[in-house]
């Protein structure tokens, strides 16, 4: 099967002239080489290019158009009020198990005695989960969540119901800037890796219409996405 290969791509670079092949052989080598939070930048529709209140305004119409409910508070000490306000208001048990992440131990939780929290990975019986996340993209409404010992991926899947706490200041116009913002991240001791496991864009809540063209909400994962944004950002223009 190698042979058969080295074959083919013999012939396609007989084809391009060794000229043509040495550029492109050369363009990406030098791509490969790059390292920093922009290796290289692709055409940015100017949709999510906006000053940091059109981006949070953006980011919740978005998201509120793909069925997910979005609240902004004007700071971590809201939190609380706010996300059991929802739990009420949505006949949900006042617990939930809760991302291990130290940027959840911002948040006064203990100003809510009646909402109990467990720290960890989701279970079966978890009705709620509670997470923060990596970034969240305005021109689409999406939530950037990165897998890790302290953000388990079972917490935005498999809860009925997934509360993401999203800071203003990490929204951002497009999915590029995401990915810039992870390859300058501080790489990983032993193999020197900037890049979690796994990547996860969350879009609104589950949902899947394959039977009869119907669309069902939580069919793969929650069934509702909930969404604090803390308005943290002194951006005004």
């Amino acid at each position: 099967m190698s042979s058969a290969r080295d074959d083919i791509l013999g012939r396609i670079r007989g084809k391009l002239g060794a000229d043509k092949r040495d550029a492109s052989e050369q363009a990406v080598a030098e791509r490969l080489k790059r390292t920093g939070p922009q290796p290289g930048q692709n055409p940015i529709p100017a949709r999510g290019q906006l000053a940091a209140p059109e981006r949070l305004a953006l980011f919740r119409e978005m998201a509120e158009a793909v069925d997910a409910t979005v609240a902004v508070v004007g700071s971590l000490d809201d939190v609380p009020t706010s996300v059991t306000g929802y739990l009420a208001e949505n006949n949900l048990p006042a617990e939930a198990v809760m991302s291990p992440d130290a940027r959840m131990d911002e948040i006064p939780w203990a100003d809510q005695p009646l909402l109990t929290l467990r720290r960890g990975r989701a279970e079966d019986a978890d009705a709620v989960g509670i997470t923060p996340v990596n970034a969240a993209i305005a021109e689409t409404g999406t939530l950037m969540m990165t897998s890790g010992a302290e953000t388990p991926v079972t917490l935005n899947f498999m809860p009925d119901t997934h509360i993401a706490i999203v800071q203003a200041s990490q929204i951002v116009g497009t999915y590029e800037e995401t990915w810039g913002e992870l390859r300058g991240r501080t790489p990983r001791d032993g193999d020197g890796n900037f890049m979690p496991r796994a990547v996860n864009w969350v879009t609104g809540p589950s949902r899947s219409a394959d039977i009869a063209k119907t669309l069902f909400l939580g069919a793969h994962g929650p069934r509702r996405l909930h969404i604090v944004v803390v308005d943290d950002n002194d951006e005004k223009t």
